[in-house]
């Protein structure tokens, strides 16, 4: 089958399983349904090493999910592209089925973020899914830092993230999600942020599993191994060979230690590197906090700090 009528066919942007407290609200939208133009976003980047720096050999995209050209401004490793993804939508709505897919070849060097946070709108039928697929190739390292994900007033959304990782692979990864559109009094409003991360090695073998279920009217968001009355949750993950995973979790522990942020350092399954869960009130403060994170993993990996990204 050519890859234009694969892309299209509902195995390919469906996700394989849904969890059932998303699956619930399953249903026939009264405006442009699952499947329909515009209600399917493909994008599909290959980047490989080229001479002395990364280079995007391979882009497909389909709408609402595009890119901006790659941009090389980090001064301390003019060699990576940072690129930026982007939605021409404005946001997610019911119905909407999103799927990315990055391949990072051997030796690569890679920057993915978005460009704003992602809006997940109000569903009144259905609910929305994306799927994040990112491939790590032999030596490479990789990091996928996308912005804040805002559920609107009753919204429903699941995403799913899998980091394919050589085991001489790095990978530095992020998900944060806010409480709702605070400004608006929409605090946990949302009917459903459902979150599946995971870190698997090229075999298959399933090494990291984080799993996130917040449905406020079900059995609530604010209590004790929930969001504690905290407004935002962000996570930041680190795979690597590069150092060990207990200096990886000392390093996150020092740089947070007076972010004025809730958080929880661990190592992660079979030593292959380390996370932190972080909980706030204030996006400047996560933000910063996440920032802190990352620029500290990598100046201890690869020893240069973290570039001041250009964002609207």
């Amino acid at each position: 089958m050519a890859a234009p009528e694969r892309r299209l066919r509902p195995e390919h942007y469906e996700p394989s399983r849904v969890p059932r407290e998303v699956l619930r609200h399953a249903g026939h939208p009264d405006t442009l349904g699952v499947g329909r133009p515009g209600k399917v976003g493909i994008l599909e980047l290959g980047f490989e090493r080229i001479g002395g720096r990364t280079e995007l050999v391979a882009h497909y995209q389909k709408s609402p999910l595009q890119i901006m050209r790659p941009l090389y401004f980090d001064p301390a490793r003019p060699d990576m592209p940072v690129t930026y993804l982007m939605a021409t939508g404005g946001g997610i709505i019911q119905a909407d089925r999103l799927r990315m897919d990055f391949s990072c070849g051997a030796d690569t060097s890679v920057h993915l973020t978005t460009q704003a946070a992602t809006k997940v709108y109000r569903m009144e039928h259905d609910y929305a899914t994306q799927l994040v697929n990112l491939t790590a190739g032999p030596r490479s390292y990789v990091e996928y830092l996308p912005e804040v994900t805002i559920p609107y007033i009753d919204s429903r959304f699941y995403q799913r993230t899998v980091i394919t990782a050589d085991p001489t692979a790095t990978v530095l990864a992020g998900e944060a999600v806010m409480a709702g559109r605070l400004a608006r009094g929409e605090r946990n409003a949302y009917q459903i942020f459902a979150s599946d991360f995971e870190v698997r090695r090229p075999d298959g073998e399933l090494t990291v599993l984080d799993t996130v279920r917040l449905e406020p009217s079900a059995s609530g968001v604010s209590g004790p191994a929930m969001l504690g009355g905290h407004d935002i949750m962000a996570t930041f993950y680190a795979v690597t060979p590069l150092a060990p995973a207990a200096e990886v979790a000392d390093t996150l522990h020092e740089a947070l230690a007076d972010a004025g942020v809730l958080y929880g350092v661990s190592v992660l399954p079979q030593d292959c590197g380390a996370w932190v869960r972080i909980l706030g009130q204030r996006s400047p403060v996560v933000n910063e906090a996440m920032r802190r994170a990352w620029d500290a993993v990598r100046q201890l990996l690869i020893k240069v700090p973290a570039p001041a990204m250009r964002k609207t």
